[in-house]
């Protein structure tokens, strides 16, 4: 079985994709082709997904019964320990500033600073 998510890409890849999976949700299909039917049709995804995002899960034999594909995306499947796991990249921000008025321990202990 497999899950493909598509999002925010051409219309015409996902009546693509109707023609072997069912749309269950907007962008979302399902369906049980064969290996060489899934590997060909995430082929057809990541050339035809433009500027949008895809997602591929598919059942397979290991531990999770499962494993995934991103196509640009910002998560993106990290093997650890034999497990595959999501890893999102994160966003550099600088932690706020204390607001004025609260005490010197309180703003340590509050901001993780020494």
């Amino acid at each position: 079985m497999i899950v493909i998510v598509l999002t925010n890409c051409p219309p015409g890849l996902r009546g693509f994709l109707t023609r072997w999976l069912l749309e269950i949700s907007a962008g979302v299909f399902i369906g049980n082709p064969s290996a060489r039917i899934r590997d060909a049709l995430w082929g057809e995804v990541k050339q035809y997904a433009g500027q949008g995002r895809a997602l591929l899960a598919h059942t397979t034999n290991n531990e999770q019964g499962f494993t995934f594909l991103t196509h640009d995306h910002t998560w993106h499947p990290t093997d650890y320990e034999g497990l595959t796991l999501i890893r999102r990249r994160h966003a550099k921000t600088p932690p706020a500033s204390p607001k004025p008025g609260w005490s010197n321990i309180s703003k340590r202990r509050r901001f993780g600073r020494k």
